[in-house]
């Protein structure tokens, strides 16, 4: 299994006004070939990416959101904020399962699922990207921490394979 921090490029929060998500989603799939997307998913592919991100809101990853955006939604530069990792390999849910309350079984949480959730006492975005990887993203100022939990349930989980 590998933990390995990402660099996203810029990632911006996209808030569409009040009757704007359409046109917003328009401007957005005209820039980057993506579009807004639903609760809980994400669109896009590796490298140019929307994520869910909350109610009305979503984060564009890899790729800069144009000016012409503003008349449909808010911005806002948020590259330096998060951190990005992606953690792969098979268990994968194992380890997650001791740090969130998440059901990542690969059945309900499926590749393009997005999650806002707990990792441990932080809050975060899971986003599954393969049957076996998951891009998570934590507030910058929590990476170490991040990382910290994140390795010690992977050597949790080792050991108690090498048990069995």
């Amino acid at each position: 299994m590998t933990l390995v921090e990402l660099d996203v490029g810029p990632i911006t929060s996209v808030a569409p006004f009040d009757g704007q998500a359409v046109a917003a989603s328009d401007r957005l799939r005209a820039l980057a070939g993506m579009e807004l997307p639903k609760p809980n998913r994400s669109s896009g592919r590796e490298g140019a990416r929307a994520v869910w991100s909350g109610a009305g809101q979503a984060m564009v990853l890899g790729v800069a959101v144009d000016a012409a955006m503003r008349q449909h939604a808010a911005l806002t530069d948020q590259s330096d904020a998060w951190a990005v990792f992606r953690l792969e390999g098979q268990g994968v849910e194992d380890v997650l399962a001791r740090l969130t309350p998440l059901d990542l079984n690969p059945g309900v949480f499926k590749r393009g699922h997005v999650a806002r959730s707990l990792l441990g006492h932080m809050s975060a975005l899971f986003l599954r990207v393969s049957g076996e990887a998951f891009e998570i993203m934590v507030f910058r100022s929590m990476a170490r921490t991040a990382v910290h939990e994140i390795e010690v349930a992977m050597k949790a989980v080792a050991a108690r394979k090498a048990l069995a």
